[in-house]
C-alpha cells in the first residue's frame, strides 16, 4: 500500500520507527532455561480466584527458573473499565505474594494498610499498561499496511451482524474470512474514496491460513495436537484507535521477551490466529500452557467457577472469609499439580516455595473446587504457625473484617493473656489443635476466655450435661476444687492421674472395657467427666486441652466459672 494512503489510514504523527522501537526493547540477558512468564489482567474491578491461580503458577515458573515475572494490565476494552481496578490487582497480587518488589510492574497506586501509596513502574520493558503502549502498536500497524499485512475494513456493525445472520441460516462458519472478507480485496481507489466519503474503519489483519488445513502445534499441557489453521482476518486497530486483545498481547509479548505463556484453556481455540500472528512477523512464537479452569459441581455436572453464581470466584470471598492467603495458594497447588499433594505429605513444614512445580503435571481435566479439601489446608496451615504469627495475622485481618475483634486484640491490657490463650496445645507438641480453620471462626476457639463474653447459665449447663443432675455437678466440682491449686501445679501427666481418680471417686469408669462390660455400673466414661468442666469453663462439650485451657484462665477465673453450680 502507498506511503500517503497508509498516513491516512494512521494519521498519528511523529510515530517512532520499528527500528527505534526494537532498540528500545533490547534481548533480555538471562541465564539459559530462565523463563519470563506474566499476568495480564484486564481492570474490571472483579478479581477472581482463577487470576490468582494462574498468577501463582506463572510466577511459580519464572522464579524456580531464575526467570523474569511481568504484571502487564490490559486495558484496551475500556468500556469495561472500572474505576480503582487496577489498584485492586495490585493488592490481590502483593496480598498473594505474586507480586514483588522484584517483578516488573507499572507504576500504580497500591493500598497498604489502608493508605494508598504510588509505586513507581520497575522495569525496563514498560509502559506496563496498554493503553499507555498506543504508539507502539500503531507503528507496527503502519508496517503491516505499507507490507500489504493488513487492510481496512468499512463494513459497519450492521453489515457485520447481517453477514453472521446470513451464514448461521445457510449453516456455515460464522466469521470474516475468505469471499465473505469483502473488503479485503479493495483496491486502493476504492479505499480512497470510502476515505473521502467519510466512513470509519477498522483494521484487519490479512489471513495466511486456510481453515480446511492442519497445523501440527504442541502445548506444554496438552502435548502434540493438529487444529485448523487460522484464516479469520481479525481487527488489530479497533475504531477507537485501540488495539484489540489479538494483536496489543502479541506486540507486548515480543516486545517485553515473553518466552511462557500459561492461560486459561478457553484461549486454546485462538493458538493456530496467535501462531499465525507471531509467523507473520517473522518472530518466535512463546511457549504456551493452557491451563484447565477451576470447575465445581453443579447438580451432576460440572462447569466453572461462575463470577456471577459462586462467592467464591471472587478473591475478595477468602478475604472476608479470613482464610490466610498462604493457604489458599497451597490449596491452589494442590489443584494444580498432581505432585503436590504427596510432596507436602513427605515435607509437612518446608515453605511452599521449595515445591518444583512442572508444566507436564498440571491437571488437564480441570480442578475441582472442593470447600472440604481448601479447610484442611487451611486448618494444617494454622496449626503450624506460631502463636505470635496466629495474633498477628488475625490482628491484620480483623483491622478491615472485624473491627470490634480488632479493638480487643489490639487494645487488651494482658497481651499475654490473648498469646496464652492461642498457644494453648499450638507449640511444643506433636499434634497441635486444628480448631481455627479461617479467622472468621477464630472468635469461637478464643472468645469463651474473656469474661465478658461467657456468659453460661446453670440451665444452659444442664442442657449440656444431660446425664447428670445438679446435685452430681455440685458434688464433683466442690471435691476438685479443694485440691485444685496442689493438683494444678503438677505437671500435665501427674495432674491427669489426679483427674482420674477423682472420676473414679465418683463412679466414672477410667477404663473403656470395663464400661463396656457393665454400662450400668457407671455413670459414664472419663470422657464424660471431662465434659462437666468442659462444659462449665467454656460453655462447650468440645475445647482445648482442659489441663492447659485452666492453666490459661488461672485460679480465680476457673473458680468463679465453677461456682454456677
Amino acid at each position: 500500500m502507498r506511503q500517503e494512503l497508509v498516513d491516512r489510514l494512521i494519521t498519528d504523527k511523529n510515530l517512532p520507527s520499528i527500528e527505534e522501537i526494537e532498540k528500545r526493547y533490547p534481548k533480555r540477558d538471562l541465564p539459559k532455561g530462565a523463563m519470563v512468564t506474566r499476568i495480564a489482567p484486564s481492570p474490571t474491578g472483579f478479581m477472581h480466584i482463577g487470576t490468582v491461580y494462574m498468577g501463582m503458577l506463572s510466577k511459580k515458573m519464572a522464579v524456580q527458573s531464575n526467570g523474569v515475572f511481568i504484571l502487564r494490565i490490559e486495558d484496551t476494552d475500556q468500556k469495561r473499565e472500572i474505576e480503582g481496578a487496577r489498584s485492586i490487582i495490585d493488592f490481590y497480587l502483593r496480598e498473594y505474594s505474586i507480586l514483588t518488589k522484584l517483578d516488573e510492574h507499572p507504576a500504580i497506586i497500591s493500598k497498604i494498610n489502608k493508605e494508598k501509596h504510588l509505586l513507581e513502574e520497575n522495569g525496563k520493558y514498560g509502559p506496563y499498561i496498554q493503553s499507555q503502549r498506543g504508539d507502539i502498536y500503531k507503528a507496527y500497524i503502519k508496517d503491516m499496511l505499507t507490507k500489504d499485512l493488513a487492510y481496512p475494513c468499512f463494513c459497519s456493525s450492521e453489515d457485520l451482524d447481517n453477514l453472521r445472520t446470513m451464514q448461521k441460516k445457510d449453516d456455515i462458519r460464522t466469521g470474516y474470512y475468505g469471499h465473505y472478507a469483502k473488503c479485503r480485496n479493495l483496491t486502493e481507489e476504492e479505499i480512497i474514496e470510502k476515505l473521502d466519503a467519510g466512513l470509519s474503519c477498522v483494521i484487519r489483519f490479512k489471513s495466511t491460513g486456510r481453515h480446511s488445513e492442519k497445523i501440527l502445534i504442541e502445548d506444554l499441557v496438552r502435548g502434540k495436537r493438529n487444529l485448523s489453521d487460522n484464516d479469520f482476518d481479525i481487527p488489530i486497530l479497533k475504531g477507537d484507535g485501540l488495539p484489540s486483545y489479538h494483536f496489543a498481547h502479541l506486540i507486548d509479548d515480543y516486545l517485553m521477551g515473553t518466552t511462557h505463556v500459561l492461560r486459561g484453556d478457553e484461549w486454546f481455540s485462538s493458538l493456530p490466529l496467535h501462531l499465525q500472528l507471531f509467523k507473520t512477523m517473522g518472530w518466535e512464537a512463546p511457549a504456551y500452557a493452557h491451563v484447565s479452569p477451576i470447575e465445581k459441581m453443579d447438580g451432576d455436572s460440572r462447569r466453572k467457577l461462575s463470577k456471577r453464581k459462586d462467592p467464591e470466584s471472587s478473591v475478595t470471598y477468602y478475604d472476608e472469609e479470613g482464610y490466610p492467603s498462604e493457604a489458599v495458594l497451597e490449596y491452589l497447588m494442590n489443584l494444580a499439580n498432581s505432585d503436590f499433594e504427596s510432596w507436602r505429605k513427605q515435607n509437612p513444614t518446608l515453605p511452599l516455595d521449595d515445591f518444583e512445580l512442572k508444566l507436564n503435571k498440571l491437571n488437564k481435566s480441570g480442578a475441582l473446587f472442593d470447600f472440604d479439601k481448601l479447610n484442611h489446608v487451611s486448618q494444617n496451615y494454622i496449626s503450624r504457625l506460631t502463636k505470635e504469627d496466629v495474633y498477628n495475622k488475625l490482628k491484620n485481618w480483623s483491622r478491615e473484617n472485624n473491627p470490634n475483634l480488632f479493638t480487643r486484640l489490639n487494645g487488651h491490657k494482658d497481651t499475654e493473656y490473648i498469646l496464652d490463650i492461642i498457644n494453648i496445645e499450638r507449640e511444643n507438641t506433636n499434634k497441635p489443635r486444628k480448631d481455627i480453620i479461617k479467622w472468621a471462626d477464630a472468635w469461637k476457639s478464643i472468645g469463651y476466655f474473656f469474661d465478658d463474653e461467657f456468659n453460661l447459665t446453670k440451665e444452659q449447663a444442664l442442657e449440656l450435661l444431660p446425664n447428670l443432675n445438679e446435685e452430681e455437678i455440685k458434688n464433683i466440682v466442690t471435691d476438685f476444687v479443694k485440691d485444685y491449686d496442689k493438683n494444678i501445679a503438677k505437671e500435665k501427666q501427674e495432674w491427669f492421674e489426679d483427674f482420674k481418680l477423682l472420676a473414679e471417686k465418683h463412679n466414672f469408669a477410667i477404663n473403656g472395657k470395663e464400661f463396656q462390660a457393665n454400662p450400668d455400673k457407671f455413670k459414664g466414661l472419663m470422657a464424660d467427666f471431662a465434659k462437666i468442666f468442659r462444659v462449665l469453663l467454656t460453655g462447650s462439650i468440645q475445647s482445648p486441652d482442659l489441663y492447659y485451657t485452666m492453666k490459661c484462665m488461672g485460679e480465680e477465673r476457673v473458680f468463679n466459672r465453677l461456682k454456677i453450680m
